[in-house]
């Protein structure tokens, strides 16, 4: 097999796995409850509280990268929203 046919190989095994996601998946709800919970203007204000560099909080909004555990623990220490709410969130049905 040529690199060629494994990369479009991948890709193609990345585009199923995306397909997979849960729809449900709502990190605009989580990240909107941080910033208006803690009384934040805006992404930006929330990166600096949250000490994580832009492109982090740019790509969950726009569903290129799912919430890990790190991130998750660091809503929790920074905003005092249980754990188990902020997962809620990111998994709220949309109306």
């Amino acid at each position: 097999m040529s690199v060629r046919q494994k990369k479009q190989e991948m890709l193609a095994a990345m585009h199923r796995a995306r397909a997979l996601e849960p729809s449900s998946f709502v990190p605009n709800k989580l990240l909107d409850t941080l910033i208006e919970r803690m009384q934040l203007k805006n992404d930006a204000e929330l990166c600096r509280v949250l000490e994580v560099q832009p492109p982090i909080i740019s790509k969950i909004r726009h569903r290129k990268l799912n919430v890990g555990a790190t991130i998750l623990l660091r809503m929790h220490e920074k905003s005092n929203i249980p754990i188990r709410e902020l997962k809620e969130l990111t998994s709220a049905s949309v109306h």
